[in-house]
């Protein structure tokens, strides 16, 4: 990590000791924020956030450096570096993919093959755990980061999960070769025990299951790049592509797994989680620190243990959240202040999801709980069709991806919980 990295940590820290230091006076002096202090708080608050995209996007610079430097490395028969940073001799695979696996995919793109279709599926069995790590660290090579395998396909992923907080948060992925339909258990109740007596009957308690079926509904982007583009034998297009392509399907599709109805798409971790938790009346929907101390132990102990269990909401919501504190004096709020430590709120990660309603009346605002419950389904890799005769006039290569996926959250018993704003 370089010393620009570790500035701007510490200037991280600095400010939230600043916010702290305006809310607790506020706190001991038993009044609200004054306009001056809101002021104030608002201006570190936006600075918090420009720091945390600085930090990623220089994390992510010292990354790139590394992976061409590696590259370079192999072209040219060298050693690759030293002991730790993923070289020959290092035991660890580097962390840019190698030349030859992308050579077909690269000749596809400019043109040279006569196929127009590309299906791009992964090499075996997807650690999905690491690749959530790597989307979540990117840059970060103490974090794992250096010893994930990075083909084209892992590379799409990786982009897919960085754009949706679903598929950060520890969801179960299910990788299927075909799209058919596939039965999924669902638990709506548990088995419950009792005392019994000695030779008396034990009373019958099954636990109670449904199906729910997971499909393959296509989402689809187009991509365009030059002429020109295409034929620079300098830029790196499988990375362009895998960008472009995880960029837009993840948001595409993690848009649905938060909020949709099952319709045509599929059903969200809003739509079949539990209400924990409804605020009071006269606060617009807001949350109060006792609001969301009951949503956390409104989840049971076993869910709220699991290392799946994640907070997640909307940036307003989180800014909100930041003021909270406990009977003791205690933020709920901590940011995580080293590399690949996420922030957290009593003490699970937090995660940011735009597609959370907002705070507001009857808003679902505030989701906790398993994560780990949601499966999300999907149906082989991504395919990939090209087109010289698209946009002909404009001298523009156009790239279609194509990706079949599927999610609902198959444990109703109350894995997941949200807070609902007051309805007045």
């Amino acid at each position: 990590m370089s010393d620009m990295v570790k500035k701007l940590r510490e200037r991280r820290g600095q400010v939230w000791e600043q916010m702290k230091g305006i809310a607790d006076r506020s706190t001991e002096e038993n009044r609200n924020l004054t306009a001056e202090e809101q002021g104030q708080w608002d201006v570190m608050s936006e600075e918090l956030d420009k720091l945390d995209e600085r930090i990623k996007a220089a994390l992510d610079t010292e990354q790139r450096a590394k992976d061409a430097d590696a590259a370079f490395d192999r072209l040219h028969g060298g050693r690759g570096g030293g002991p730790g940073d993923g070289g020959p001799g290092d035991g660890k695979r580097g962390s840019a993919p190698a030349e030859g696996d992308n050579a077909e995919l690269r000749a596809w793109m400019r043109g040279e093959t006569r196929s127009r279709f590309f299906d791009v599926r992964p090499k075996g069995r997807i650690d999905w755990r690491s690749l959530q790590q790597r989307a979540l660290t990117v840059g970060t090579a103490t974090a794992g980061g250096d010893t994930v395998p990075t083909t084209f396909y892992d590379r799409l992923i990786v982009h897919l999960i960085q754009n949706s907080a679903i598929l950060q948060s520890g969801a179960t992925v299910l990788n299927t070769d075909g799209g058919e339909t596939i039965q999924v258990p669902k638990t709506t109740a548990h088995s419950t025990a009792s005392i019994t007596p000695e030779g008396g009957q034990i009373p019958e308690s099954d636990p109670a299951f449904g199906q729910v079926e997971l499909g393959a509904y296509k989402y689809g982007c187009l991509i365009q790049i030059s002429r020109e583009l295409l034929d620079d034998t300098g830029v790196d297009l499988e990375g362009y592509l895998a960008m472009q392509a995880g960029r837009a399907l993840g948001n595409a599709f993690g848009a649905h797994a938060i909020t949709g109805d099952g319709t045509s798409k599929p059903r969200g971790l809003v739509t079949d989680a539990t209400v924990g938790v409804t605020g009071g009346t006269g606060v617009t929907g807001g949350f109060t620190p006792d609001d969301i101390i009951d949503l956390f132990f409104s989840v049971i102990a076993p869910y709220r243990n699991s290392p799946a269990a994640r907070w997640m909401m909307a940036d307003t919501s989180i800014a909100a959240v930041r003021k909270l504190k406990d009977t003791t004096g205690q933020y709920l709020w901590q940011p995580g202040l080293q590399v690949g430590v996420p922030d957290t709120i009593l003490g699970k990660p937090v995660l940011t999801e735009p597609n959370v309603a907002a705070v507001g009346l009857n808003a679902k605002s505030v989701i906790f709980g398993d994560m780990a419950q949601y499966f999300v389904r999907l149906a082989g890799g991504v395919r990939f069709e090209r087109s010289d005769e698209f946009a002909f006039d404009t001298d523009l290569v156009t790239f279609r991806a194509l990706m079949r996926a599927d999610g609902a959250l198959v444990d109703l018993t109350g894995a997941v919980k949200t807070f609902r704003g007051g309805a007045s």
